[in-house]
């Protein structure tokens, strides 16, 4: 029995299936997927439609992995050394498999998922292919040409092994074996490591397998399967690729024309034969013929072997249903397996290319344009639907349906109304033949330009002054909504400083008190049609300066100047303030009215504590008559930062008597 029970209710399946497809509904097909199977090496791969698992046999790690259809791991079953081939009791009860590391086949319960026999084959025997039939298991064993065919009668009280059982052959190595329950009482057995190895069918009917026919392909035959009409067999091999054999005496019936060489076959419960070949130009290497050989296959790459140039150990399988075909591979570069499940093989894939301009202006036409291609051509004429995305529809809009031209292209003019990101969306919605198929293109679609204006700029306030900012928006799809924030100058982190509608003007007003050099900007952030802004506002702030003197003993007045007049005995104690910044000195000036002027005496900057203060005195000794001023201030860049304008408070004036 060859991997493809079919329960009852898997039955019922197909023919439910069969009469939705009669009444002309074809829904998209299932997205196809690959799932990482964690596997270092597969001998075989087994589906059971009665328990919906499949088994593989991971030889790498000595076990046999057990998942579900969509390939997550259910159980594994270990300690079975370098294990081969497998195969499925016709009741789906028992899974065997040839471990060929323990010189033993074992039985596995395929609901329990464990080990429940052991058949020993021989010390240094090498059991590594497997086929089960009517209470039997045959099997090839032995290394090169040393290799031979072998039994296991299942029908015994005590199950009995019998070696050397060859006839009509001399096999190169273990014989790919099967059977298939269409075929009673045959065995058909293929050596595909030499180019002249044989196919011979065996008739088993006697308990002995008898040649019926052989025949020499001259092409490697990789893999092998009896049709389910129980009078064929698909060979594959290397040079005449997918071939169907009379298995009445192997003449050649049919050919599946593929690329490449072949090296992998299924055939699907109804019929579908499906193959794998070398993909040296990764063009595709998973071929279904739905149609038999006289319709071109539907191709499906994998990607897998591209880089190898060879087809890896394992195989691929349809499910019981045949709607469904599992295809483990190895991606290069990648150590372990991952199955890829293609949920819709029979139908033929369709490619929808797009294209667009990159970019575009708002409410001007532009032209999409593309192309469809399928191995299996598409009529002029054929519909294609059109949806549309952007910033206003989402979810998308429908644009209607296009057709296809003569040359498998199309074409037609739309006007974007939505500025950012438009996509268009072209789909094919599949049919008996063809898969359900979409193609996008995305155009950068320009917004209507915003006017956006904000005022004060480059205004110098005093320390502590209210300055109102009022931004100007111009016309705007349907956002009124703008920002302004303040970002001072040093290490005060930007703040928003109102956010809400412009009134039926278009304005929007703040007021906040400047301590700093700030830059205000106002921010639009746009629309579904009208583009974002953003403008700028510097104003600059003059620091907070206060100057004073103490330790006078009077008032007097020169001319028309008032003078804090000091005893030359006394100290003069100026106090500076500036609004406080971490690091920040003030710069003090002194000058003396000398023949008729006021002229520098001497000028230094001071470190200012951490309140903005600084205490400078000056030395009265022997100043009996002097006149001077003072004033203290800050250099913007030179007084140890750069946050605030140049300032300097007024002039201080002082006396000295004796």
């Amino acid at each position: 029995m060859r991997k493809r029970t079919l329960s009852a209710a898997t039955s019922l399946a197909v023919l439910f299936g069969s009469a939705a497809i009669v009444t002309g509904t074809v829904a998209p097909a299932a997205a196809d997927s690959i799932v990482p199977l964690n596997v270092g090496t597969i001998g075989d791969l087994v589906v059971d439609g009665a328990h919906q698992r499949l088994f593989i046999s991971d030889t790498y790690n000595s076990r046999v992995v057990v998942t579900d259809f969509a390939g997550h791991l259910v159980r594994t079953v270990g300690n079975l050394p370098y294990v081969r081939d497998l195969d499925l009791s016709a009741d789906s009860a028992t899974l065997y498999a040839a471990v060929s590391g323990a010189d033993k086949i074992v039985a596995i319960d395929t609901a329990q998922q464990a080990v429940t026999a052991e058949y020993p084959t021989g010390e240094g025997t090498v059991p590594s292919t497997l086929a089960a039939a009517a209470g039997k298991l045959w099997f090839g064993y032995g290394e090169n040409w040393d290799s031979e065919l072998g039994s296991v009668d299942l029908t015994t009280p005590t199950p009995t092994v019998t070696l050397a059982l060859t006839t009509g052959a001399d096999w190169s190595s273990p014989p790919t074996l099967r059977t298939d329950p269409a075929a009673p009482d045959t065995l058909v057995a293929a050596d595909g490591t030499i180019s002249s190895g044989p196919i011979v069918v065996y008739d088993t009917g006697s308990g002995t397998p008898v040649v019926r026919t052989s025949t020499k392909r001259d092409g490697f035959v990789k893999d092998i399967e009896i049709a389910p009409d129980g009078k064929s067999v698909v060979a594959a091999d290397r040079v005449t690729s997918l071939t169907r054999l009379s298995l009445t005496d192997l003449s050649e019936q049919e050919h599946f024309p593929v690329s490449g060489s072949a090296e992998k076959v299924a055939v699907a419960p109804d019929g579908t034969v499906a193959g794998q070949t070398w993909d040296s130009d990764d063009v595709g290497d998973t071929f279904v013929f739905a149609g038999g050989s006289a319709t071109p296959p539907s191709v499906r790459d994998t990607k897998a072997w591209a880089a190898y140039g060879t087809i890896m150990y394992g195989g691929i399988e349809w499910a019981p249903d045949s709607t469904r075909l599992f295809v483990p591979v190895q991606e290069p570069g990648q150590s372990a397996y991952s199955l890829r499940v293609y949920t819709s093989p029979k139908l033929h894939t369709v490619s929808v290319t797009v294209k667009a301009p990159a970019t575009a202006p708002i409410n001007k036409p532009l032209t999409v344009s593309g192309s469809v291609a399928s191995t299996l051509g598409l009529p002029a004429g054929t519909p294609l639907t059109v949806t549309r995305y952007d910033a206003e529809n989402p979810g998308g809009k429908a644009l209607g349906t296009r057709k296809l031209a003569t040359n498998g292209t199309f074409s037609f003019p739309d006007t974007p109304a939505a500025a950012g990101k438009v996509s268009y969306k072209v789909a094919y919605p599949g049919d008996a033949k063809h898969a359900y198929s979409t193609g996008t293109a995305a155009v950068q679609v320009a917004p209507f330009p915003t006017y956006l204006r904000l005022d004060q700029n480059r205004r110098t306030v005093a320390y502590g002054t209210d300055v109102t900012y009022t931004a100007s928006l111009g016309w705007t799809y349907r956002n009124r909504t703008v920002e302004i924030w303040a970002d001072p100058y040093g290490s005060e982190p930007k703040r928003l400083l109102k956010r809400g509608t412009v009134d039926s003007a278009g304005r929007l007003s703040v007021t906040t008190r400047m301590t700093r050099d700030t830059w205000v900007t106002a921010d639009f952030a746009g629309d579904t049609r009208s583009g974002r802004a953003h403008v700028g506002s510097t104003v600059y702030t003059k620091a907070g300066v206060t100057t004073t003197l103490s330790r006078h003993y009077k008032w007097s007045k020169i001319g028309t100047i008032w003078y804090q007049t000091y005893h030359q005995t006394t100290d003069p104690l100026v106090t500076a303030w500036n609004n406080p910044y971490p690091g920040r000195q003030t710069k003090y000036e002194i000058q003396v009215w000398y023949q008729g002027a006021w002229r520098t005496g001497g000028e230094d900057y001071v470190t200012l504590n951490g309140g903005g203060m600084a205490y400078i005195a000056f030395d009265g000794d022997g100043a009996a008559g002097i006149r001077a001023r003072v004033r203290t201030g800050y250099v913007d860049g030179t007084s140890g930062d750069n946050v605030n304008t140049t300032s300097f408070g007024a002039w201080k004036y002082f006396t000295f008597t004796r």
